[in-house]
């Protein structure tokens, strides 16, 4: 049989019937709008690296207005109110979980200090919480030496330090550590439900026996693939714009510098890429089960070693060489520099490009193992 012409109307049918298709699976729907909406905040809420409402108990063995004041210094919202516990109550409490710090403050503190001798004071930490435990013990550290300070001078005043210096914070001036998470998470989001969706898409056919009857019909392998490539693209694209505007931009309040539109140019093309690597492992894998086995090994590296989670900086110069032929890693950069740095299509150019040749790549050899996989459904 003759191959038909290549039609873009064929093509725009297709998509529409994977939409339909898509609508019919509607825990898959809820699974969408969980990982845009719900998981984009979790993730950028409960994971903060900031102190919120620490608890915290003193053992004040020494009764005096140093001790007091050390007390009085430990307020919301970095801290809770701290518990007066006494010397026995402490381990029990550590044990129980109660309290992430328990100071000690000994008989005789005061005394000591306005001697100018040097006490020890014991901050015991619950590490079990390894980042706010570290994070904690230096701002109780500042706390304490800074009220001993300010007691041993009889004043309040700040001792001028020799030289000063000016903080100037870019990009993020409350370090709030909710904005990078919260975009980072989306960007992530992106990827993996391009993957999942598209991959599903193929697996479904497959198992639904729909990929035969496509065969028969005058229609083109690659108009297939891309059918299935604009509509799930379409669905992530919109459901991404919209936790970007009403999730990132209304609930975390992150302020958006760069244009609106080149993100959503980015998002396209990074979409390209990443459907058409769902498309390659949906022809690779021959059930569901193989498919989320498949992407688990292909998502873990790609969010990881993307710089999304952790500095490409800090990872050794193989990671960082073998990681440019992925497209997480230029939309990972191309992200922050248009969300955080306001960057326009003059800077970030170079990263469009990328993604365009990287998804180029990827959409070739998914087109051709698609052809593979049909000539041996027809042979």
């Amino acid at each position: 049989m003759r191959t038909p012409p290549f039609s873009t109307r064929r093509v725009w049918h297709l998509g529409l019937k994977e939409l339909a298709s898509l609508w019919r699976e509607r825990l898959l729907l809820v699974f969408v709008l969980w990982a845009f909406f719900g998981a984009v905040y979790v993730a950028a809420s409960g994971h903060a690296e900031r102190l919120q409402r620490v608890p915290v108990a003193v053992v004040d063995e020494d009764q005096s207005v140093l001790s007091q004041r050390i007390v009085s210094a430990f307020y919301p919202p970095a801290f809770k109110p701290p518990e007066l516990i006494t010397l026995g109550e402490m381990d029990a409490g550590m044990d129980a979980g109660r309290y992430t710090f328990v100071l000690d403050i000994p008989p005789g503190f005061q005394r000591d200090v306005l001697a100018g001798r040097a006490p020890a004071l014991q901050l015991n930490v619950d590490a079990k919480q390894m980042s706010q435990a570290f994070a904690g013990t230096g701002a109780v550290q500042a706390i304490v030496q800074g009220e001993i300070a300010e007691f041993a001078r009889r004043e309040r005043a700040a001792e001028a330090p020799p030289v000063e210096l000016s903080l100037r914070m870019r990009f993020n001036p409350t370090l709030n550590d909710r904005w990078f998470m919260g975009l980072m998470e989306l960007v992530g989001q992106i990827t993996m439900l391009s993957i999942i969706l598209t991959g599903a898409a193929l697996i479904r056919e497959r198992e639904h026996g729909t990929l035969e009857h496509l065969l028969v019909m005058p229609v083109q392998p690659v108009e297939i693939v891309l059918g299935k490539i604009w509509s799930m693209g379409l669905v992530v694209l919109v459901a991404a714009t919209l936790s970007l505007r009403f999730v990132v931009q209304g609930v975390l309040e992150m302020p958006l510098t760069g244009p609106l539109w080149l993100f959503v140019l980015g998002i396209a093309l990074h979409l390209f890429a990443t459907t058409s690597m769902g498309i390659y492992m949906g022809t690779v894998a021959r059930s569901m089960p193989q498919l989320g086995l498949l992407i688990i090994l292909v998502l873990l590296p790609l969010q990881m070693l993307s710089g999304a989670s952790t500095p490409r900086e800090s990872m050794p110069e193989i990671v960082r060489t073998v990681m440019l032929a992925a497209p997480t890693t230029h939309f990972v950069a191309f992200s922050q520099a248009v969300l955080y740095r306001g960057a326009g299509l003059a800077i970030v150019w170079p990263q469009l490009l990328a993604i365009a040749v990287i998804g180029a790549v990827f959409f070739a050899a998914a087109l051709r193992r698609f052809r593979r996989s049909v000539a041996t459904l027809q042979g």
